[in-house]
């Protein structure tokens, strides 16, 4: 982010703009301790900062709780909004159908592969899966040809938050073909062979084949820098699940710079379960840009949001991050189209899902850490676990908002 918005940035801003002053205030935390000390802060007018940023599935949350100002007044007399993604725009906004927030970056998810490993396991380069079956076979290759690195590392520590729930469980889950939640009816799906499936994936890899990470690299906080900017450019690692902002790490500048890196790694789609129409998803989320209800200066903390978020502004942070733009018109920047992997991962946002727009949500996806960790850790078999789940979920939304997909 310091990239994005340097002090050279801030002090330009600020000469064209003399009457505002930017102050960084940093929150140095994990994932959830974030959350939490963001609505602390926004809770007080004395503490209240005057722009957040805020991930986009706690959002709607934060919003049913009143922490944050509806934008619609705002963004609607802002020419460069009818350039925004319609479907990123939905997703900053709350379950009021309020817009709470400006999306500031999106992101697709999928299999990254080092080319190295898996041409080591007999796999080729252009080895793509086309069903779960296919990424359980290559992972069962690669163990065999290199007992030292880590076959397929997909995160099940609840100690990793979100990323738990939404880039491993939810990645495969909505490659069956049911959902977690259904707006219509508002109501939650459990004990459902989606969510069992998808259970018996993970108990596969962790425990059945033995081909995920270790339990003390994965129940690390620092999970996912350990296996992306430190295992898997040194050929440690054959497959791992994560996201299209990973090549922010192996960029020039970043934290653990690759060079050639296309030629090095692949990024592969999520396939569905058999390989059922469309053949692919992904997980899209991302973060937007949000005014706290209790902020003093908001006319302008708008101002700033909009130096923030100018075509070009858009464009820098894709390219630095590794993220995806969330304007139109960024998106067919030619600087742009030059990412690595960009082909890959904007095809992937053509069958995207986006987690339920309920306030109830967050609460729910804790729901779903820990049943993925009681099963890769081996604490519960699948079918307990996904009992247990059901169990907390009709405790958090109540039973009679639950149901069975089939």
């Amino acid at each position: 982010m310091y990239r994005v918005y340097s002090k050279a940035w801030i002090a330009d801003f600020e000469k064209k703009h003399p009457k505002i002053k930017i102050e960084l205030q940093p929150i140095n935390a994990s994932e959830g301790d974030y959350f939490s000390k963001l609505d602390l802060a926004m809770k007080s007018a004395s503490t209240a900062p005057d722009i957040v940023n805020e991930d986009t599935f706690i959002l709607p949350s934060d919003a049913k709780a009143g922490y944050l100002t509806d934008l619609g007044p705002y963004v609607n007399k802002w020419s460069d909004w009818s350039n925004y993604n319609a479907a990123l725009k939905k997703g900053s906004q709350g379950s009021d159908g309020k817009q709470y927030g400006i999306p500031g970056t999106t992101d697709a998810r999928g299999i990254w592969t080092n080319l190295a490993v898996t041409k080591k396991a007999g796999l080729s380069s252009d080895w793509t899966p086309k069903n779960w079956d296919d990424i359980l076979s290559a992972a069962r290759k690669i163990k065999k040809a290199d007992s030292s690195a880590i076959p397929l590392a997909i995160g099940v520590s609840t100690t990793n938050g979100e990323s738990v729930a939404m880039q491993t469980f939810e990645m495969f889950f909505y490659g069956t073909g049911e959902t977690l939640y259904t707006e219509k009816t508002n109501k939650w799906n459990v004990n459902s062979k989606g969510i069992l499936d998808t259970l018996n994936f993970i108990n596969t890899v962790y425990n059945k084949d033995k081909t995920g990470p270790s339990m003390s690299v994965v129940m690390n906080a620092n999970y996912g820098s350990t296996i992306f900017q430190d295992k898997f450019p040194k050929n440690q690692v054959g497959m791992g699940l994560d996201g299209s902002w990973t090549t922010g790490n192996w960029v020039k500048g970043g934290a653990a710079p690759v060079s050639n890196m296309t030629k090095k790694f692949a990024f592969n789609l999520m396939p569905t379960q058999n390989g059922e129409a469309p053949g692919y998803v992904t997980m899209s989320g991302g973060w937007a840009w949000a005014i706290p209800a209790k902020s003093k200066n908001k006319t302008a903390a708008f101002t700033v949001l909009k130096a923030m978020n100018t075509k070009k502004k858009a464009v820098d942070r894709a390219l630095m991050e590794g993220t995806l733009t969330v304007r139109d018109d960024a998106a067919k920047d030619p600087a742009y189209l030059k990412k690595p992997f960009i082909e890959q991962a904007t095809k992937a946002l053509k069958n995207a899902y986006f987690r339920p727009k309920n306030e109830l949500y967050p609460k729910v996806s804790v729901a779903i850490q820990k049943m993925v960790e009681d099963v890769a850790s081996g604490q519960k078999t699948p079918k307990a676990a996904a009992a247990k789940y059901a169990t907390d979920v009709k405790a958090i939304v109540g039973a009679e908002n639950t149901e069975t997909q089939k």
